[in-house]
């Protein structure tokens, strides 16, 4: 049976943490020597933009969960996504054996991205673009690494939430995403993993406080991206890397998000 291609959209949290992205990329190197499931990768990186932020003594701000980017802090934001964080994750991928390619939102126009709100500064907005390019690098076999530093018509330089930079690549390239955090996915009142759920039954566990405080915006943030794509997606833990092939081969590790 061949599968959709799987976008996997790392965390931030993810990305401090060496060991954590060595089980990662050694999971993949496995999964490609015995499949062939195109997988891409798309991350953030906000703990390193945050410790660039504060190195330089410039204020971190944030409206609605989003980075507030003034046109003249643009560049130390793509720096530290684009830059660092993408040549970080391309290194471990590289060190596992996997031929990685780094790339951005505007490379080979995979996404178009245009500005969020202008109170927010240089913050976009991603939408599916051009897959051809990228599609070219799975043939060649090699693993896109996607920072969600976008760039629009004008040339400008644009922040785009990594969440949502995900949904826009994997509508791009018609495939499946998975979300993965430092959350194995949703428990119930039990706290036991549940393996599915809809926006009725999420909307009754927050109802009645079994989903509570930062768990509530994850959840939110997933039917969001189930809804943008248009089809369930999946929210899982890179905590448990042993577990990470069964996903990259069609099985749910997580809460899947139905629509």
């Amino acid at each position: 049976m061949s599968l959709r291609p799987l976008v996997v959209k790392l965390g931030g949290a993810a990305l401090s943490c060496t060991e954590t992205l060595d089980k990662l990329f050694a999971s993949i190197s496995q999964y490609q020597a015995s499949a062939n499931r195109q997988l891409v990768i798309v991350h953030g990186g906000g703990y390193l933009v945050d410790d660039l932020m504060k190195s330089l003594n410039l204020k971190v701000e944030k409206k609605q969960g989003l980075r507030v980017t003034p046109k003249d802090q643009i560049n130390v934001v793509a720096g530290a996504l684009a830059g660092t964080a993408n040549k970080l994750l391309q290194g471990e991928a590289i060190k596992c054996g996997i031929n990685a390619v780094g790339l951005s939102l505007a490379d080979g126009g995979v996404c178009k991205v245009t500005q969020l709100d202008p109170e927010l500064g240089n913050v976009g907005k991603a939408t599916p673009g051009d897959s051809s390019v990228v599609q070219a690098i799975l043939s060649a076999g090699a693993v896109p690494i996607i920072s969600s530093i976008g760039i629009d018509a004008e040339g400008e330089l644009m922040n785009v939430n990594a969440d949502q930079a995900a949904v826009a690549v994997a509508a791009a390239l018609d495939a499946e995403l998975v979300l993965l955090s430092d959350v194995s996915g949703v428990l119930n009142g039990k706290g036991k993993l549940m393996p599915t759920l809809d926006e009725k039954l999420a909307d009754e566990l927050i109802e009645s406080g079994v989903i509570t405080d930062g768990m509530i915006v994850k959840v939110k943030a997933a039917f969001e991206a189930a809804n943008a794509l248009g089809r369930p997606i999946q929210v899982a833990s890179w905590r448990y890397p042993e577990k990470l092939a069964e996903m990259f081969g069609g099985s749910n590790i997580g809460t899947r998000f139905t629509v």
